[in-house]
């Protein structure tokens, strides 16, 4: 039990935004960037469980019906709550460019990203995923909007790092073309990337709830259109109770809350940190597995969490802070 106590502690102290590291920066903007990093790490704490939903109804659905299904049911929830908390929404000034970054993220990732996991597995895909951080600082750095830090570039290999070692020998197995599904995670990695770095101006004007149905109005509009075109639609008669529960987590949970968190993150956090927590994302399936389907713990699950977390926290700055305070000094560190 102390050893518990002591690890969940040594967790705590890695995650940024502790009263007694926090006055470390300036009050107002520190609190904003640690809410917004740790709204990206829930988000992508729940993003985990979507690989098994989405999994799981692959086996009845294509990619673009899943996709319409998840984020269709998305901008109701999510519109919903904005026209009751009277949120505000994008002027019309910033339509097209938000409907750009809505195709982008909610019509042209889903599509990439439920299309990957037909060709590879769960494990491979999360850690082609985990490429996120690299690809939104290599963005950042060429459009000019996030310069790269040292202390940046170390957290997210860390992160990147222990996605590899909780993973294990899950990347060792592999189906017959999995490197096709590998590369289409990439590029849904790069559409995440781009969202990522993109999207901020608009949501300094706009509140994320109404910015995020706003762009999932627009994914799901061509999502719907491209599943009907198909015929995908018409399988949904055929799914059984159990998987319209699946579908209806994938759009509540999967599809409204995490993006709303993720709108939230990237309102108040530079976009690479709020891309790192994407590290958690496979952990957290990996842990959903273990307590829901009765896989297996194993120690590298733990020793990658432990490592994920550290990235985060030295990408964030939230180690150097903890040091700091361990000394008893007030410097911020580099």
């Amino acid at each position: 039990m102390r050893k518990l106590i002591k690890l969940i502690a040594f967790i705590r102290f890695l995650l940024p935004g502790l009263p007694d590291t926090a006055g470390l920066r300036t009050g107002r903007g520190e609190a904003m960037e640690t809410g917004g990093v740790l709204a990206a790490i829930l988000s992508s704490a729940f993003g985990g469980t979507a690989v098994g939903a989405t999994r799981y109804l692959a086996r009845s659905l294509d990619p673009l019906t899943i996709g319409a299904i998840r984020f269709g049911g998305g901008f109701l929830v999510l519109a919903a709550v904005a026209l009751l908390r009277r949120d505000k929404w994008p002027a019309k000034s910033d339509w097209p460019g938000a409907a750009a970054l809505g195709l982008l993220f909610f019509g042209l990732f889903p599509a990439l990203f439920n299309g990957a996991l037909v060709y590879t597995t769960a494990a491979r895909g999360a850690l082609a995923l985990s490429t996120l951080p690299v690809l939104t600082m290599l963005a950042g750095a060429v459009l000019g909007i996030e310069p790269p830090t040292t202390r940046k570039i170390v957290g997210v290999l860390v992160a990147m790092a222990g996605v590899a070692v909780a993973l294990g020998s899950s990347l060792t197995t592999a189906p017959q073309g999995a490197w096709r599904g590998d590369l289409l995670m990439i590029a849904a990695a790069f559409c995440m990337a781009l969202y990522n770095v993109w999207s901020r101006p608009f949501l300094t004007r706009c509140a994320p709830t109404s910015f995020a149905a706003f762009g999932m109005a627009v994914g799901t509009a061509c999502l719907l259109a491209l599943s009907t075109l198909t015929g995908g639609l018409t399988r949904l008669a055929a799914l059984e109770a159990s998987q319209w529960v699946a579908s209806g987590y994938l759009a509540v949970i999967c599809g409204a809350l995490i993006f709303f968190l993720w709108a939230f993150a990237l309102e108040r956090a530079p976009p690479t940190l709020v891309a790192v927590s994407v590290a958690v994302n496979p952990v957290t399936a990996s842990i959903f597995g273990a307590v829901f389907l009765g896989e297996q713990i194993n120690a590298n699950l733990i020793v990658g969490l432990i490592a994920v977390l550290a990235g985060i926290a030295i990408a964030s700055g939230a180690a150097g802070r903890f040091a700091v305070g361990r000394r008893g000094g007030r410097r911020r560190l580099p």
